[in-house]
Parts: C-alpha cells; structure tokens; sequence
C-alpha cells in the first residue's frame, strides 16, 4: 500500500509519515501544491493525504485537477479549517473524508485504513450481499427479506449495505456516520439512531426476527440472535 502526504509543515508531515511507516504503508511526502500534483498524477497511490492550505498551488485546487483528470485516487483532507461550511466544500469537491487539525494519530490511522477497506471492497465489484433470509442487491438498488420486497430510503439502504459488509462484527455509531453521512461524527446527533429503527421496523415487517441489535456503549451489529 502506497500512500502520498502534501503537506508543507515539516513537523506535521514527519509524524503523519512515521505513524503511516510504522503500520507498513510506503510514503511519499510533498511539501507543497505543485510538486503534490505531479507525484499524484505520475505515480499509482492507494491514497492521498492532502493539506487544505498549500504554497505553490493549494490543496483544493490539488484536488480539483485531481478530479478533473478523473484521478479516483482517496483524498483525506487535513485542515485547520474547522467550520460545517468548510468541511462540506471539501467533500463536496471530491474528497472522501475530512480531518480536522489538530488530530490525534489514532484517529488519523482508523480513518486511513476505512477509506482503504472501502477502495478494496470496491475493487472486487461486489454487487450483492447475503445474510440469513437478507439479500441486497446493488445493481437494482433492492433488498429482500424472505423474499419479500423491502422498499428502503437511502440512508437506511446505505446503512443496511454498511452493515451487511460487517456481517456478525460490531460496527460503532462513528464508523456508520462516516461511512453513510461521509463526515466527520457528531457525537450530539442522534440521526443514527433514528435511521437504524426505521431501518430496523422494516426489516421486522416479513419475518418478525429481528437482526440488528444495538450493543450498549459499543454501536451496532448484525446477527442473528
């Protein structure tokens, strides 16, 4: 796995770098916009973590010429910029996750390896997933329960695939936040728990066995009891 860091501050690039070295990533650094963009464009990464605020060209227009060439390549943005309205610009822009400074490098480390973990199941081509009398399919955009038809919005199919993809494994409330809503948690919203009861009512309508469970403290699961 080979990823590329853009960023200018010397003492940010270093740590970001040693973290990344010392879980086995190979890792480029660039030091600012330009040379980001022509280490981006010539070489294969598996992600890219790029500064918002960068000398010699800046980090959203990196990601704009990125996007423009059709470079599908991760983008995790690092930026001191901490407002709802300059998260979403950044996301909006085409990239797939948003840092905000300062972080701690756990968090940094988690959130590489999920957009990785996403790329790779990506990569596959999976277009469906079965489990129990459970069957999504992502071509068609439909889910079956017991054969029955279950007619989902998007957020509650988006969360049923996530859950799906991490079939018997505990998933938290963070990682389905970011995986569904793609920003970064707000511990005061309870947007999950409203879309994991409708989504779970809906599931219980053919077959009364329900197989999401809520693990207190923990986040969610699916399983069967």
């Amino acid at each position: 796995m080979k990823i590329l860091i853009i960023e200018d501050d010397t003492t940010t690039r270093e740590f970001v770098a040693k973290g990344l070295r010392e879980q086995q990533f190979v890792v480029d650094e660039a030091c600012d916009g330009h040379q980001g963009l022509v280490m981006a464009t010539s070489c294969n990464y598996q992600l890219i973590i790029l500064d918002r605020m960068l000398p010699a060209l800046d980090g959203m227009k990196v990601l704009a010429a990125l996007r423009a060439t059709e470079n599908t390549t991760p983008v995790l943005i690092l930026s001191a910029m901490d407002s709802v309205e300059d998260r979403v610009a950044g996301l909006n822009a085409g990239s797939d996750d948003y840092l905000i400074k300062p972080f701690a490098l756990a968090e940094l480390l988690a959130r590489v390896h999920l957009l990785l973990r996403r790329t790779s199941v990506s990569k596959k081509e999976v277009t469906s997933y079965e489990y129990a009398d459970l069957k999504l399919d992502l071509k068609s955009h439909r889910v079956w329960r017991g054969g029955a038809l279950i007619l989902l919005q998007q957020k509650e199919f988006l969360l049923l695939q996530y859950l799906m993809e991490h079939a018997e494994q505990v998933v938290s409330r963070m990682h389905l936040f970011e995986a569904v809503w793609s920003y970064h948690f707000d511990p005061k919203t309870n947007v999950i728990d409203v879309h994991i009861a409708n989504l779970r009512k809906k599931l219980e309508v053919e077959s009364g066995e329900s197989l999401i469970h809520t693990i207190r403290g923990a986040g969610y699961v699916l399983r069967q009891s």
